[in-house]
Parts: structure tokens; C-alpha cells; sequence
């Protein structure tokens, strides 16, 4: 009974460290979005940490509707390196899970 116990102990502890690694490649991970014009132009990490605004000079003239280009634009950026990064961590933490009776939390 110990020896499982230390032996799924021992796989938590490889899995924490496989999250970890993961959560460190995922800030080289760029994730690319622009405006449907492509007027502006976001890129973040997959850790949801913006790299690079580029922004057309004709934005500039209107204030408003630079804060709606920034909002969505960036919105989108954020849903899709929110998709990428759970992707990832959450097939390395399933990977890692001990086999529980009953405690199937990734199905």
C-alpha cells in the first residue's frame, strides 16, 4: 500500500515538473492576431503576455475607434492563447494523473 502511495506521490511530483517545463516553453510559444483590416496587429506568448501592438497611422486620428480595435483585437489573441495554453497543460497534467478509482476528472 505504501509503495503506491510513494509511487503516485512520486508521479505528481514529475508531473508538477512537467507543467512547470510546459508553462516555460509556453512563453516562447507567439500567438499572432490582427484586426479584420488588418489595421492593427497584437502578438502574444501562449502565457497570455503581450509581446507587440503594431498600429496603422489612420487609427491613430480616432481615439475611439482605436480603444475597439484594441479590445477586440486583443480579446481574440487572449481566446486563442487561452485555448493553446490550456491545451497544453492540460494533456500534460491528464498524462501524469495516477489511475484513481472514481476519479476520472479528465474525460
Amino acid at each position: 500500500m505504501f509503495g503506491d502511495l510513494m509511487g503516485m506521490m512520486g508521479k505528481l511530483k514529475e508531473t508538477q515538473e512537467k507543467v512547470e517545463a510546459t508553462k516555460k516553453r509556453l512563453d516562447s510559444v507567439l500567438i499572432d492576431d490582427q484586426s479584420n483590416d488588418g489595421l492593427l496587429k497584437v502578438t502574444l506568448t501562449a502565457n497570455r503576455t503581450i509581446k507587440k501592438i503594431e498600429i496603422a497611422p489612420s487609427l491613430l486620428e480616432d481615439k475611439e475607434q482605436l480603444e475597439d480595435y484594441l479590445i477586440i483585437t486583443i480579446n481574440q489573441a487572449v481566446s486563442k492563447a487561452s485555448e493553446i495554453n490550456e491545451t497544453e497543460l492540460g494533456a500534460v497534467a491528464k498524462e501524469g494523473m495516477p489511475n484513481i478509482p472514481g476519479m476520472d476528472l479528465f474525460k
